[in-house]
């Protein structure tokens, strides 16, 4: 799983950089790609789980279509003796094992078509499930949905098996389409609250769009307005910011600000910066502005996290 995929999940996640635990990519029967990142989470880590959908649609080039599921968990704990949860061994029912972990775990499934279409009885797609399995929704989106329990209980069964070769594919591919049937049947119950953005069919837009988003991450400590961040992908402001919303989920204000306080709380907890020193890095013009940010984001200012 690449850095931008979890990140566009959860910006919060590019602190979690340097505490990679395991991560591995597995295809299931050759038509879902299944990939999972595991971290160590940090004791300032605030971050919150999350569940996402993803549908990728190119009319001029069906090879490319596809439906993901991204999921983000938290609070899981992790063996690095056994590289899953502590259920192998009797260390786990103590808290000062030292192979024992707490972890935010990403895992990500991508759905090829070959694969949905058999699922598709007709070509009437009256549901927005039916049109999505069948690639008739007219525009890709991406769409936060409901990580509830028996969801949550299915993805820690993907991250934590003991099943081996053939068994392996069996229990992964059952627990895969289980995971698309709880999605599919939550969207079906909810109206599809997407921004019809329809320059996005086109690969060079989404691509512009993408290279914005990396332009903000690369740039937390140089605030750029978005007539600057436009000029740089050389696409209209009114597209980009349209753009942004619907491929990511939130606005480039709400991306970039996220972005530069969780670094903010990096710098401060991890590396253990001053607050005038982290408020300098940030580029912000007084201490007091950089505090309230800070403090609206986490709901904390800077020095009470120092003290904790």
């Amino acid at each position: 799983m690449q850095h931008l995929v979890y990140t566009e999940l959860l910006p919060e996640a590019q602190s979690l950089a340097t505490n990679v635990l395991f991560e591995t990519e597995h295809s299931v029967a050759g038509l879902v790609q299944q990939a999972v990142k595991r971290f160590a989470k940090p004791a300032s880590w605030m971050g919150d789980e999350k569940a996402q959908l993803r549908y990728h649609y190119e009319p001029s080039n069906p090879a490319k279509n596809s439906l993901e599921l991204r999921f983000c968990l938290i609070g899981n704990v992790y063996c690095k003796k056994f590289r899953n949860e502590c259920n192998q061994c009797k260390a786990h029912l103590s808290k000062d094992c030292e192979a024992r972990v707490e972890s935010v775990d990403f895992v990500s499934l991508s759905f090829s078509p070959k694969l949905l279409e058999q699922f598709v009885r007709n070509r009437t797609a009256d549901t927005l499930s039916e049109k999505l399995l069948s690639f008739q929704h007219p525009s890709s989106f991406t769409r936060t949905v409901t990580l509830c329990g028996k969801t949550r209980a299915l993805i820690e069964g993907l991250l934590n098996h003991n099943h081996t070769k053939s068994l392996e594919n069996i229990f992964l591919n059952a627990q895969t389409q289980l995971l698309l049937l709880n999605t599919l049947d939550c969207l079906d119950n909810k109206e599809l609250d997407v921004i019809n953005c329809k320059f996005l069919s086109n690969e060079a837009d989404r691509e512009k769009v993408l290279k914005a988003k990396e332009i903000l991450v690369q740039q937390i400590g140089e605030p750029i307005t978005i007539k600057q961040l436009s000029r740089k992908v050389a696409m209209n402001e009114c597209y980009l910011k349209k753009g942004f919303k619907e491929m990511f989920g939130t606005t480039i204000f709400e991306f970039y600000q996220s972005q530069r306080m969780e670094h903010a709380r990096y710098l401060l907890y991890e590396k253990g910066l001053s607050v005038t020193e982290v408020s300098m890095l940030l580029g912000y013009s007084s201490i007091s502005h950089f505090s309230t940010a800070f403090k609206k984001h986490t709901g904390l200012k800077p020095c009470e996290l120092l003290l904790r």
